[in-house]
């Protein structure tokens, strides 16, 4: 047994050295010799678990040189359905919300949540989807997702499946966090786990790539393009065909209040034949940091706003709104035979070069820039579509993203969110009558919360019993 497991660790080391030395990375096994029997079996794992032929390719392309954004010559702002439909629209919303609503009764449609961060840059150790995220019960973002998911089974009488993106540096503390919550009261054999692929680090300098330690690659996430390659790798997809699911739900775990499961969007989207379909907002000022919706020869595109040239950015009508007001905010849906079509053949989104810090072996805190990280993203999927739609949603019902720490004038934090959550509770509660405080800068002079098992829409609370006011300075939970 001694000497098979000696043969395979000789002839895995075999393997690596002629991978790395194809790909000039020799270097990565410098300290081979120092470590451990179990070491260099999970070093030699990491290795031969990476594409190193498109590393030699993607340091050619995007290392050794610093593709440039060239600006497409045909840009024009893409067109959209609004939140409420237009006289031409409201047979076709009508018919949207009944096909979406049969749809989801029917068990077509599976929820695919991204969550492969950290709460590092939140303060918080553990996996981003375990933040405690609402006002005052302080339910976390997977917790919040996971009634969700219950409020609509209950609803439309159906099983939602979920798929969650992990990443290697989570995956385990993910799966134990739903055994230790009872996986929120949902089946566990509706939910699958599974981490997403990395790429290592690259020295620009040298187009090296670096070491995090002497028996570890200095790794990142492939971008939350890779979930696409991702859900057939794992094997969600053929267990989404084998369910008979048609539709994904595609959403980020850091956005608490997302409409994960939509009737009349996922509708639209069906009704058009849709590929991939995506929310948008309207802008809240031209350069804000989401990317523009825009049709580029015809084809939807997103183009990020730092590649977005101020002179189109800042463009506007007559009445002064923005011409391209379009912002992606990370919700699509998606259609299981488009990934399906996707990973047949040689499919690849392109990639995009970030310069990051990274801590590695030779430079334990850099202070600036010392490596390229390489990811692809989500929505260049969308180019590739037949038939894809934008349906505009409403900042108060569905945007408040977790993305930064608490502090002094910080956006996307804690607080706003929490703020944001409050108010769409207010909204909510005073379609249905009851009387919100409001103190002298028209600020909600109270904290609201609404559990997704209470309401996942504002209709959900008509057959609710409520209070007639809400109490100044009260803390509210429905």
């Amino acid at each position: 047994m001694i000497h098979t497991d000696t043969q395979q660790l000789a002839d895995k080391l075999s393997s690596a050295r002629l991978v790395l030395n194809q790909a000039g990375q020799g270097h990565v096994l410098e300290y081979y010799d120092q470590l451990s029997i179990q070491q260099r079996v999970d070093f030699l794992d990491q290795i031969l678990a990476i594409d190193w032929p498109e590393i030699s390719k993607l340091i050619l392309s995007h290392v050794q040189q610093k593709p440039e954004f060239t600006v497409p010559e045909n840009i024009q702002p893409a067109p959209s359905y609004g939140p409420t439909p237009t006289a031409e629209h409201k047979q076709k919303y009508k018919k949207a919300q009944k096909l979406g609503k049969e749809l989801i009764s029917q068990s077509k449609v599976a929820l695919f949540t991204v969550a492969g961060g950290q709460g590092t840059r939140l303060g918080f150790d553990g996996p981003k989807g375990a933040f405690p995220a609402t006002p005052i019960r302080h339910v976390s973002l997977f917790g919040i997702l996971a009634e969700t998911l219950r409020k609509n089974q209950e609803k439309y009488d159906c099983t939602l499946p979920w798929y969650i993106m992990t990443s290697p540096a989570n995956h385990r503390e993910t799966i134990a966090y739903f055994e230790q919550n009872g996986y929120f009261g949902l089946d566990p054999q509706t939910i699958q786990c599974f981490p997403q692929a990395m790429m290592p680090a690259i020295d620009p300098t040298n187009g090296r790539v670096l070491l995090q330690a002497k028996d570890q690659l200095a790794l990142s996430p492939n971008g939350h393009g890779g979930a696409l390659k991702a859900l057939s790798t794992s094997g969600a997809l053929a267990d989404m065909q084998k369910r008979g699911i048609t539709q994904i739900s595609y959403t980020q775990i850091d956005n608490p209040i997302v409409k994960a499961i939509d009737p009349l969007f996922i509708g639209l989207h069906a009704i058009d034949q849709c590929q991939m379909s995506s929310k948008m907002l309207p802008k809240a000022y031209a350069k804000e940091k989401l990317g523009n919706f825009c049709l580029v020869d015809d084809k939807i595109t997103v183009i990020e706003y730092s590649d977005l040239p101020d002179a189109l950015a800042e463009q506007t009508h007559d009445d002064g709104s923005l011409v391209f007001r379009a912002g992606s905010i990370a919700i699509h849906l998606i259609a299981v035979d488009f990934v399906e079509q996707l990973n047949q053949g040689n499919f690849g989104l392109p990639w995009h070069r970030a310069d990051k810090k990274v801590a590695c072996l030779d430079q334990p805190d850099p202070q600036q820039p010392n490596a390229v990280k390489l990811e692809t993203f989500v929505f260049d999927a969308l180019p590739l579509c037949e038939h894809s739609i934008i349906y505009e949603t409403d900042r108060i019902e569905e945007f408040a993203p977790i993305k930064n720490a608490d502090g002094p004038g910080q956006v996307d934090c804690l607080q706003t969110s929490k703020l944001i959550q409050t108010q769409r509770a207010a909204r909510w509660l005073e379609a249905q009558g009851v009387a919100i405080p409001y103190d002298q800068a028209h600020h909600i002079d109270a904290i609201i919360e609404i559990s997704p098992l209470t309401a996942v829409e504002a209709a959900d609370l008509k057959d609710i019993e409520l209070p007639q006011k809400i109490e100044p300075r009260t803390q509210v939970l429905l």
